[in-house]
């Protein structure tokens, strides 16, 4: 059999497939029609739920206030009745530990009644409340195998859901994950906590401006990108099907560089899984609104609408979650890697942030004059200083060993955190902090063809390389990875917002705001100084340019290139204090978060470098030894006969394939010196400078044979096929 048996097979079974089939009558029931449908929701409450017991519960989702053990047993009843109608026989309770990735404990509604037979029960205690073993997940040190108890902790504001399956249904319970002594075991509590800071520090800076009162929020709308390739090519890859990302792969011929993938035509077969995914999400309430093609082939998007910053975190993981289930039934492998094919653009999660109240509105909205919008001029400055104080934090906060393969690349944000604000924002910030005129005007674009109509101008250009870009009402946090959870840099960024509002309202308190002109003149001087002391984090120029990295360097700005220089911040004295005045972290439970997250990112790198020793010994070398031999035998043949060849092609072979040998040789030695790091903070800049790049070493050696080995001899599936073939 031919060395590229598995891939000619692959292609084949491919090009097999038939065109896929609608499973739904989009006409006699269209996606529109199932919104909501599996979610325990307001209305669904207000249907099943007794007046005063609604009343109550909806006071606690809006307002944040204690829910009561009573209230909490209606709730149980009424949850139990609509999720057996929906044929659930169970409940689980959800959570996000560490790892990023959700988690759930499955309990039956049924108990034995006594008498041969079953009952339905479904206590307000068991809804509040589970438990959850809290050592067997990464906790770093906060629990130990013989300290396992954990507790579960209903988050009522975010709704309950049925989760379908073919062959049942199971109530889930988004909840909070906490030790026995309180600490937080996930990704949820913190964000909660983070939300109830940015509220407190909010109201005291919206009473100037007489829309305090009800609950201030952050929210959160997160562009999902992601790739998809058939199955059959997933399977022939060990490194995707272990590490989610090509640790071997030479570029196409064909790559992104005619731009004529992004916003292109759906592949048909991609489409149809589009439709289930967003009819999936539709049913679980997630407000899915947009779809496209990506910059790079075979990569893709799904933007929601923007949602509470815990319910925007809980649904980004069920999207993850439905992208990957939906994708096994049309046949195809959803890639959530942040960098799964080098030379094309990596996948990102982009966070748009904002945050308003009901009485506020979107307080990152300028209106139609921002240089009138005095509010709105506190809470973006606020956002300028939050940026400038804790770059390194927002760095922090998306590092991994993934997203550094992304980070600074052509297509994504540099590792440098800095703000974009546009032509006119700028002007007016600027204005305000040395006193000169500020100009605001509204035009409009006319394009030069009489049967368009001219078309409202908006008043700065989009930066698409600014890691915090504003972007009209909100501020975009592009450097999150596609592959993370968004409770992290939510959990940053209402942190470092609620400072940076305490000390504005602390300036305004501290002012004359007895009257309009006075309290103007208040916001002006917060503005001014500001932006005497922040404004070097604004950049609105490009920020992949060589230039902008000297720039940045004169300016001050820190530059984490990686993980292993950026996950120690989290340990810093200034971040501890940080998160512990603002009760959203303790001491102890950053700490642990440095112990897992840079434990996530050795072994990571670990099953990376034991598959790149794998694959170069016994997939890549066989295949470069068959050839050379083949190649060997046909250069004697035609020496045996008087033709005299070129040798070029056997030499530079069998060099490739020594340097290989040699290469890995030295891969495994750096692997066995491991173990010599005194910790693992040097343990991690081991892995950063010695083992990282000698794997790159390899990868290059592999990809210059991939180019030189017979295609008939070449094992693995190539990105040309893996990219374009659907």
């Amino acid at each position: 059999m031919s060395g590229n048996a598995a891939r000619l097979n692959a292609i084949s079974s491919i090009i097999a497939t038939p065109t896929v089939a609608s499973g739904f009558d989009f006409v006699e029931s269209p996606t529109s029609s199932v919104w909501g449908k599996n979610v325990f929701s307001l209305n669904e409450m207000a249907q099943r739920l007794p007046k005063n017991v609604f009343k109550s519960l909806k006071k606690t989702i809006t307002s944040g206030e204690t829910l009561d053990l009573t209230t909490a047993d209606a709730v149980a009843e009424a949850m139990k009745t609509w999720a057996l109608s929906k044929g659930a026989t169970h409940y689980a309770h959800v959570f996000y530990p560490l790892t990023g990735l959700t988690a759930e404990k499955h309990d039956s509604f049924f108990d034995p009644d006594g008498d041969g037979g079953t009952i339905a029960t479904f206590s307000g205690s068991a809804l509040i409340q589970g438990e959850p073993d809290g050592s067997s997940f990464p906790n770093g040190g906060i629990r130990q195998t013989f300290e396992a108890r954990g507790y579960t902790i209903w988050d009522v504001t975010s709704p309950a859901y049925i989760m379908e399956n073919p062959n049942g249904t199971t109530l889930c319970i988004p909840t909070a994950f906490v030790s026995w002594t309180g600490e937080s075991l996930d990704k949820k509590t913190p964000v909660l906590r983070s939300m109830q800071a940015l509220n407190t520090q909010a109201q005291r800076v919206l009473k100037f401006f007489g829309t305090d009162g009800p609950f201030v929020s952050s929210s959160a709308g997160a562009e999902q990108e992601y790739f998809l390739i058939d199955n059959h090519f997933y399977y022939s890859r060990p490194d995707l099907l272990a590490s989610g990302r090509t640790l071997f792969g030479s570029p196409p011929p064909k790559g992104q560089e005619f731009d004529d993938h992004y916003f292109g035509a759906i592949p048909e077969r991609v489409q149809a899984f589009m439709f289930e995914v967003e009819r999936e999400c539709f049913k679980l309430g997630i407000p899915t609104k947009t779809r496209h093609n990506e910059v790079a082939p075979g990569q893709f998007e799904v933007a929601p609408v923007y949602e509470y910053s815990n319910v925007a975190t809980d649904h980004q993981q069920l999207v993850m979650t439905t992208l990957k289930k939906v994708a096994t039934k049309y046949g195809m492998t959803c890639l959530m890697h942040e960098k799964p094919f080098a030379g094309v653009n990596g996948s990102g999660k982009h966070v748009n942030f904002s945050m308003g109240s009901s009485a506020a509105g979107n307080l990152f909205d300028p209106g139609a004059t921002p240089k009138d919008n005095a509010q709105f001029l506190v809470f973006c400055a606020a956002m300028i200083s939050a940026v400038y104080k804790h770059a390194p934090l927002l760095r922090a906060v998306v590092a991994s060993a993934s997203n550094d393969h992304r980070l600074g690349a052509n297509e994504a944000p540099p590792a440098i955190l800095s703000v974009f604000l546009g032509d006119e924002l700028n002007q007016i910030m600027e204005a305000i902090a040395f006193s000169g005129e500020v100009t605001s005007k509204t035009s409009t674009l006319s394009v030069g063809v009489d049967v368009l109509p001219p078309i409202p101008m908006h008043s700065g250009d989009r930066n698409r390389t600014s890691p915090m870009a504003f972007t009209g009402n909100r501020f975009e946090f592009r450097a999150v990875g596609s592959n993370q959870s968004i409770a992290g840099p939510m959990v940053a960024m209402n942190t470092i917002m609620a400072e940076a509002l305490d000390e504005a309202a602390t300036h305004l308190e501290m002012a004359d705001t007895s009257t309009p002109e006075a309290l103007g003149a208040a916001v002006e001087s917060y503005v001014r100084n500001v932006w005497a002391k922040c404004s070097s984090v604004v950049f609105n120029g490009d920020g992949y340019s060589d230039a902008w990295h000297e720039e940045a360097a004169k300016r001050g700005l820190p530059n984490l290139k990686t993980t292993a220089d950026a996950l120690p911040v989290l340990l810093d004295k200034k971040y501890v204090s940080l998160f512990g005045k603002y009760q959203v972290l303790s001491e102890r439970e950053l700490e642990s978060r440095y112990e897992v997250y840079a434990e996530q990112y050795l072994a990571t790198v670990n099953v990376e470098s034991n598959l790149v020793v794998e694959m170069a010994k016994t997939i890549v070398f066989p295949a470069a030894i068959r050839y050379q031999g083949e190649l060997a035998s046909s250069l004697a043949s035609l020496k045996a006969i008087g033709i005299e060849t070129d040798q070029t092609t056997i030499t530079k072979l069998t060099g490739l394939i020594k340097k290989l040998q040699d290469t890995t040789a030295e891969l495994e030695a750096l692997k066995a010196s491991e173990h010599d790091a005194v910790d693992v903070a040097a343990h991690c800049f081991l892995i950063k400078e010695k083992v990282l790049p000698k794997m790159v070493e390899i990868r290059e050696i592999v990809d210059a044979l991939e180019d030189l080995v017979a295609d008939d001899h070449w094992p693995l599936p190539t990105f040309q096929e893996m990219l374009y073939i659907k």
